[in-house]
């Protein structure tokens, strides 16, 4: 599913429908600098009236939403729109970034090996039980699974790591998260490697609301989705990264050679739903997979989480890209009506409050994966596709929760556009949540591509690394966006008074004429919001950079 082309084309034509400037920051990436996590937070200035109104953009550029199939405008629009697939790899060519990446590849992999060296059950596993598992063979290696040494592009952003210097490295590993390695069994005791990102100031007396990421697939390891924890954590989350099995550090088998990744797609809804429990598990709720894996002869393995004390356990938040997208769809599906109960073992009901699908969320029939969508398939190749993808196993779900849907201009393997695709074709899944009466909101950003969301070093996307002058990855297009609408619909669903991010995220989702707003959103496919705001007005807008007033 991560496989990439990249076309290289001419440009430099005049672009349509955004601003050029790329100079948003990275540091704690909502507009304002957030305060100490349940400190009330100053309030932003906002439209003056009774109900919260959406801004408007000013001399918003729509030549490119309003071109012709096949004129020069719109031939134009699309050149340039499909050039900053482009800017990623290109501006990561610097020698700056490319010596950080080189370096921190190494030390990846010194890690790996250090590790193997240290549990050679990373490698082969032998059991005890052998009734049950005489032999384990993980089949793990250097390049088994994918990324398992997190170097090459799986390092990720090599400016968030604990060995380098800056605002996303040293110090805030030092001055603003707690990190912790944790391993904890799936369900059929493939160990699965996860961190723990927590906010300094959690504590016992200060419990703060979480959040699960759960990867896409292949190519694409936890390492890829630091950026979206460490903004989360500013932001005053607890969260778990996690690599499913058969992905980065995790188990490629089970014991019984019971396949991950995506040959058996199930793990990243499975899987996903094992990961909330070990999240969930305390001293007197201990993680159930531990004691049968065990008791199997499986490598040991944590038998709760040891921070548990820190955490808001009723409010809890759910992210995934990609097939990790696809598992988002499904878990947070489970115990709505008509649906499959939920089947985590810590929790009787399901405990997701809120969810964010990077590309895409999918209908309960299947149906609304952009990353396939956009490939403008027939009917028929489309099914083939998503067959290909889900191998048939989608468990019975329906919209239950709060959901956010991004959507990118080009997929997983970027291809300009030969005429215009349907506008509303990252809104089927929207559409789905929208007629259950379920809130819900669908957006994209121009030129992205379905890596703008995993930050995979030299893969195609829009710019996500420009300037390292701060020794950090500051500014880009199409991710501080994605950071910034992430962050606030999560506050919209999980936060309460007085917490940093409450008072205004109503705003910031509606905040259209912010830069990175409705100036950046696809001009190919409509973004579009239906959801009540907390004084219970309906925001609801089928266009938005066609203006949201009526």
């Amino acid at each position: 599913m991560k496989i990439w082309l990249v076309l290289v084309v001419l440009f430099g034509i005049a672009g349509c429908g955004g601003s050029e400037s790329s100079g948003e920051t990275t540091n704690n990436e909502s507009d304002a600098t957030e305060p100490v996590i349940g400190e009330k937070e100053p309030e932003t200035e906002r439209p003056q009236s009774n109900r919260l109104l959406p801004t408007t953009p000013v001399d918003l550029d729509i030549r490119c939403d309003n071109a012709p199939a096949g004129s020069k405008v719109w031939t134009e629009c699309e050149t340039t729109n499909f050039a900053r697939t482009l800017e990623a790899p290109v501006e990561q060519l610097s020698t700056p970034f490319l010596r950080r990446f080189v370096d921190q590849s190494l030390i990846n992999l010194g890690e790996f090996a250090e590790r193997s060296i240290a549990d050679p059950s990373w490698l082969l596993s032998l059991s005890l039980n052998e009734s049950l598992f005489p032999l384990s063979l993980t089949l793990n290696s250097p390049v088994t699974p994918l990324c398992a040494t997190y170097g090459l592009p799986c390092t990720g952003d090599p400016f968030r790591y604990r060995e380098a210097e800056g605002p996303d490295g040293r110090l805030f590993y030092e001055t603003e998260a707690d990190v912790t390695d944790v391993v904890f069994y799936d369900r059929q005791c493939a160990r699965l490697s996860g961190k723990m990102w927590i906010p300094k100031g959690a504590s016992a007396n200060n419990k703060v609301p979480t959040i699960v990421i759960t990867n896409g697939s292949v190519q694409a390891p936890q390492t890829a989705y630091t950026w979206a924890a460490q903004e989360l954590v500013r932001a005053g989350y607890a969260v778990l990264t996690y690599d499913p099995r058969g992905q980065g550090r995790s188990d490629l088998f089970t014991p019984l050679l019971q396949q991950g990744g995506n040959l058996n797609p199930r793990v990243f809804w499975e899987g996903q739903v094992d990961a909330i429990d070990f999240f969930r598990s305390t001293p007197d709720k201990p993680y159930p997979h531990r004691e049968s894996c065990e008791e199997s002869g499986a490598a040991s393995a944590l038998a709760f989480n040891p921070e548990w004390f820190r955490f808001d356990h009723s409010r809890l938040g759910i992210a995934g890209h990609s097939l990790g997208a696809i598992g988002v769809s499904v878990v947070q599906g489970y115990g709505a009506p008509g649906a499959e109960p939920w089947p985590g073992l810590i929790d009787e009901e399901n405990p997701v409050d809120a969810v964010v699908a990077w590309d895409s969320l999918i209908t309960p029939s299947g149906d609304g994966l952009t990353t396939a969508s956009n490939l403008q398939l027939p009917a028929p190749l489309y099914d083939v596709l998503l067959l290909a993808i889900t191998q048939g196993t989608l468990p019975n779900f329906a919209p239950r929760v709060p959901a956010m849907s991004f959507f990118a201009d080009y997929g997983f393997a970027p291809l300009p556009y030969l005429t215009p695709p349907d506008p509303e074709g990252g809104k089927v899944a929207f559409n789905a949540w929208r007629s259950a009466g379920v809130p819900v909101y669908a957006l994209g950003f121009q030129g992205t591509t379905h890596f703008d969301f995993s930050l995979l070093p030299l893969f195609p996307a829009s710019s996500w690394c420009p300037d390292v002058a701060a020794k950090a990855c500051v500014g880009g297009w199409g991710r501080p966006s994605i950071t910034h609408y992430t962050v606030a619909w999560f506050d919209r669903w999980l936060k309460e008074p007085e917490e940093a991010g409450y008072a205004n995220a109503d705003f910031r989702l509606i905040d259209d004429a912010r830069i990175g707003g409705a100036d950046r959103m696809s001009f190919h496919y409509h973004s579009a919001r239906s959801y009540p705001d907390r004084s219970g007005v309906q925001q609801e807008c089928g266009n938005i950079r066609a203006g949201c007033l009526e």
